[in-house]
């Protein structure tokens, strides 16, 4: 019998590894150069600047962290040097346009950045001499959506009503075809990681339900909630981002780990958006909402779950906080942000609690 898996990263694997993480000045990538930085792994980051004020990158991620360097996903002159520079061991990529409804007011960039950028990480990676492992970050909305009731499977058909969507199963194609036409050849274990709806302090997206709602309440004003019956699977960021370092972990000593996978909350903890907003209110003095009475903006899909079975008896990886604690450590975050604490120790602090989480 092998050690059983406690389905967090391991400090003694990741300590003196090489990382490249694009993305990083993403609000998930942030928080993931934190905890890689935290287990003692050497990180290179590559992505556009931030592109929102504030950004928890800009509050929390000093060159301490992370070695940043600014650039399009697509320049491959500019990725092909950093990696034949920094020689990664293993590839996370996050970079991304990672917003529904943007993806209607651009359909082509999004494409672009989500289909077209992945080929060219994929591309400098099969050039590279030291890569072993790559995951890359979709998103759970890759799926063919079938209406409420199901829970989707890691082999369940990809579709995509929005462009969004559709960008983000094309990368899924993409990334198979480099793994079987190029990367499985050359030993380099390739994954996705479809997350559902991730949550947590240091996000000030548009178009996000948490930053949209902070931002409210703390000029008490009213939140607009369009579509406040739909159903997502809401996790704390933690979640996922443990997700992706054991997956890379375990794809270093067994390639055949690559493949699809999700990482999201019990299926049971999936939840309307209304409930969200009622169990973040009640953390506020003031919290002024207007659900609409009929769904509002394009066409987003009324109902998503995941199943998560795959990556909890594979790899170990099983959800550690609730959606009410999930909830609760988020919106705390920012009120403790907002009351002066710095938000680099508010982060440190939740990932030595999650960590710590039985």
């Amino acid at each position: 019998m092998g050690e059983p898996l406690s389905g967090l990263p391991a400090k003694r694997f990741w300590s003196g590894k090489r990382v490249l993480l694009t993305g990083h000045t993403g609000f998930k990538g942030s928080w993931l150069a934190l905890w890689l930085a935290r287990l003692g792994a050497q990180v290179a980051g590559y992505a556009l600047p931030p592109s929102t004020v504030p950004s928890l990158f800009e509050l929390a991620c000093g060159p301490d962290i992370i070695t940043s360097h600014t650039g399009d996903i697509r320049d491959n002159t500019t990725l092909r040097s950093l990696i034949r520079n920094f020689e990664p061991e293993i590839v996370l990529h996050l970079a991304a346009q990672a917003l529904v409804r943007p993806s209607y007011d651009d359909p082509v960039e999004t494409f672009s950045v989500n289909g077209l950028g992945v080929a060219h990480i994929l591309d400098c990676v099969r050039e590279g001499r030291t890569i072993r492992v790559v995951v890359v970050a979709t998103t759970d909305k890759v799926y063919r959506n079938q209406g409420r009731g199901r829970l989707y499977r890691e082999d369940d058909p990809l579709g995509g009503h929005d462009p969004y969507s559709a960008s983000k199963a094309a990368a899924e194609i993409i990334v198979a075809s480099y793994r079987d036409a190029f990367l499985s050849q050359r030993g380099i274990a390739v994954a996705t990681a479809r997350a559902g709806n991730v949550i947590g302090g240091g996000d000030w997206s548009k178009d996000r339900l948490i930053p949209d709602l902070v931002r409210a309440w703390k000029s008490s004003t009213v939140l607009h909630v369009r579509r406040p019956d739909a159903v997502r699977p809401w996790q704390h960021v933690l979640e996922p981002a443990a997700g992706y370092l054991v997956l890379a972990e375990r794809m270093w000593t067994d390639s055949t780990l690559s493949g699809a996978w999700n990482f999201g909350p019990h299926p049971e903890e999936a939840t309307t958006v209304r409930q969200v907003v009622e169990l973040a209110r009640g953390i506020f003095d003031v919290a002024k909402v207007d659900f609409a009475s009929t769904p509002d903006g394009p066409y987003e899909s009324d109902w998503l779950a995941l199943d998560i079975s795959k990556a909890q008896q594979v790899l170990g990886v099983r959800p550690r906080w609730r959606l009410h604690e999930a909830i609760d450590r988020t919106m705390q975050w920012y009120l403790s942000l907002h009351g002066g604490a710095d938000p680099r120790s508010l982060c440190e602090t939740q990932i030595s609690e999650y960590e710590s989480t039985v």
